[in-house]
């Protein structure tokens, strides 16, 4: 399975987001994924498999416990793959950071003026 079908599924990319903090058991995730996406254990429990037969996820076994942890190497495949088109979207988001400074340092200046009316493309 690609990594983009693995991270198409919106359960598995929020499974993934727990990962961001450490390990996770199994319990621990299929209560969030139950409560966010009201499904049942049995389908987490497929969501995981997903996970780790695509190597996004590794699991260890404690006793009865199950600790799943993230796999960053299909990561750095996707990030890879995605360098190709910063080039594309880098700029804009450099733009839009300028004005949004430039619009936080406009609001600041206003405040420190009260009473002072402001034109809209100011």
């Amino acid at each position: 399975m690609h990594a983009f079908d693995v991270l198409g599924d919106p359960v598995r990319r929020r499974i993934i987001e727990l990962f961001v903090d450490g390990e996770n058991t199994s319990g621990a995730i299929v209560d969030v994924i139950r409560d966010e996406f009201g499904i049942t254990q049995a389908a987490v429990s497929q969501h995981l498999r997903v996970l780790r037969e695509s190597g996004f996820a590794s699991v260890r076994a404690e006793g009865a416990r199950r600790y799943y942890k993230i796999s960053h190497e299909p990561l750095r495949e996707i990030d890879a793959w995605l360098w190709r088109f910063r080039g594309y979207w880098e700029p804009k988001m450099d733009a839009l950071a300028t004005e949004i400074v430039r619009g936080k340092k406009r609001r600041a200046a206003t405040k420190r003026r009260p009473g002072r009316k402001t034109r809209p493309n100011d």
